[in-house]
């Protein structure tokens, strides 16, 4: 999979990269209101590697992380902070994740625009992940004056995507076999079969991928995935 997903930026990547120009970056503040916090606003603490790929102009040289909290990603220059246009026609990769600006809408044409990590690619649909901020503020000043900070967790949100629409996948059998329910019975043999853990990434790509095998062996294969179901 990883190595389809190396494929499709290759194929706009120039033999040698060059640096990220100041046309694909804009100014951005520090976000400080979370300083004292336990936890990060970013996915990963130190700027990593990366490339920033722009479908028009090439792929360029950069070292990029995600603010989760701004959905943003950041780059400095000479102790100036900046983050990556946000643009559907500008991605990046940072430590093996494709980051895409994407403009989707749910299954009620609700817009869901932002960064999403593509992790499974399909003829049919795609998979991706999303990152957001679970946010604990801190125990209100009472007469003991504790000291208990606020605190921050990454959570991870998988989403199946055709032609733009997506829908949320579910963590948890329960959901995942009501929102798959046309094919509740096949699924739950497959899952009992090969242990399939839907908190695991590799394991929720596998039954979403049995789920379409399923749906192309009919004999009027359905056009879409998401066509029966409501977020």
């Amino acid at each position: 999979m990883r190595k389809i997903l190396l494929l499709l930026f290759l194929t706009i990547t120039p033999a040698l990269f060059a640096q990220l120009p100041g046309d694909l970056l804009t100014s951005t503040e520090r976000v400080s209101t979370f300083d004292e916090y336990d936890g990060s606003i970013y996915m990963k603490s130190r700027y990593k590697e990366s490339s920033v790929i722009d479908e028009r102009a090439g792929t360029f040289d950069a070292k990029l992380k995600y603010n989760v909290f701004s959905d943003a990603l950041e780059y400095t220059q000479d102790t100036k902070l900046f983050e990556v246009i946000k643009s559907p026609t500008v991605h990046a990769r940072i430590d093996g994740d494709y980051f895409y600006y994407c403009d989707f809408k749910n299954q009620r044409g609700l817009s869901r625009s932002g960064y999403y990590i593509l992790v499974e690619l399909n003829d049919k649909y795609r998979i991706y992940k999303r990152f957001t901020l679970k946010i604990k503020e801190p125990p209100a000043n009472t007469i003991a004056q504790t000291n208990e900070p606020g605190t921050l967790r990454m959570l991870t949100t998988y989403f199946l995507e055709e032609a733009g629409v997506i829908m949320e996948l579910p963590m948890n059998k329960k959901d995942m076999l009501a929102a798959f329910n046309d094919k509740e019975g096949e699924l739950i043999e497959y899952l009992k079969k090969e242990k399939i853990r839907l908190k695991k990434e590799e394991d929720l790509i596998r039954l979403v991928a049995r789920y379409n095998a399923l749906k192309s062996s009919e004999s009027s294969p359905s056009q879409s995935l998401l066509s029966t179901r409501r977020n």
